[in-house]
């Protein structure tokens, strides 16, 4: 997400896990268009795409070194600090692969948003497919997603699947994966989590509710895609460009 942005010129500073003490060379072109920081070694995916679905096979490891405490001792909090009480746009992204993604949420919500001032903000949360997550971590993550709505405008994206998985956990009744089930599906979600706007993108539409209006507009789509892998973080940037 964070490499589209800067592809469309926007002046993007990212934290996350792209090599450690140096940033892995598959990366060297993302650093040269944005500010980065990374404070653990990345993971690895190996994607195999077919034409009906794909299988991914991670390796995750290292994602248990995103934590609070290394952030700020590996990056540092006044910087942290700095950007995060200053950008015009917050994004997190890969709840799911980050295991303790709801704690750094806790401490910034505990620690830094207080002190927050100034005119609200965006922060878009992209949650990752939760499947592998237990519904009462998915449970608690939401809640802290809309906590944050104290201090943002907050902008919550789920792909099909995952609105499908998100819907699971709170216990609502899921329809068929039709449009009109979608948009079903969305209301109840967003009764639920009562963020600013809430976006699911299928694959060849996609609909954002916020307050009482919904809106679906069809995409742009095709039977042969060269790749699907990362489909969704540049609907996410293009999402929080427009």
């Amino acid at each position: 997400m964070g490499n589209a942005l800067a592809a469309f010129g926007l002046r993007v500073t990212y934290l996350g896990i792209l090599g450690w003490p140096d940033i892995h060379p598959v990366f060297h072109e993302f650093k040269a268009r944005a500010d980065v920081h990374s404070i653990a070694q990345p993971g690895l995916t190996d994607a195999y795409e077919f034409h009906d679905g794909k299988i991914l096979v991670g390796k995750h490891e290292s994602l248990k070194e995103m934590t609070w405490e290394n952030i700020q001792a590996r990056w540092s909090r006044d910087a942290f600090q700095q950007h995060f009480s200053t950008a015009s746009l917050v994004g997190f992204v890969n709840w799911t692969m980050l295991p303790h993604m709801s704690q750094i949420w806790e401490a910034l919500q505990q620690e830094l948003c207080p002190g927050l001032n100034g005119e609200r903000r965006k922060l878009f949360v992209d949650m990752a497919d939760p499947e592998k997550r237990t519904n009462h971590d998915i449970r608690h993550a939401l809640e802290l997603i809309v906590n944050f709505g104290q201090w943002f405008d907050v902008i919550l994206g789920l792909n099909e699947k995952e609105a499908f998985e998100v819907g699971k956990a709170l216990d609502l009744d899921l329809p068929e994966h039709t449009p009109d089930g979608l948009q079903s599906l969305t209301r109840a979600i967003y009764a639920k989590v009562p963020v600013q706007t809430l976006v699911v993108h299928p694959v060849s539409y996609a609909l954002a509710i916020s307050g009482d209006e919904l809106v679906m507009t069809p995409g742009p789509v095709t039977a042969t895609p060269l790749i699907t892998t990362g489909a969704g973080d540049h609907f996410n940037s293009g999402f929080c460009l427009g």
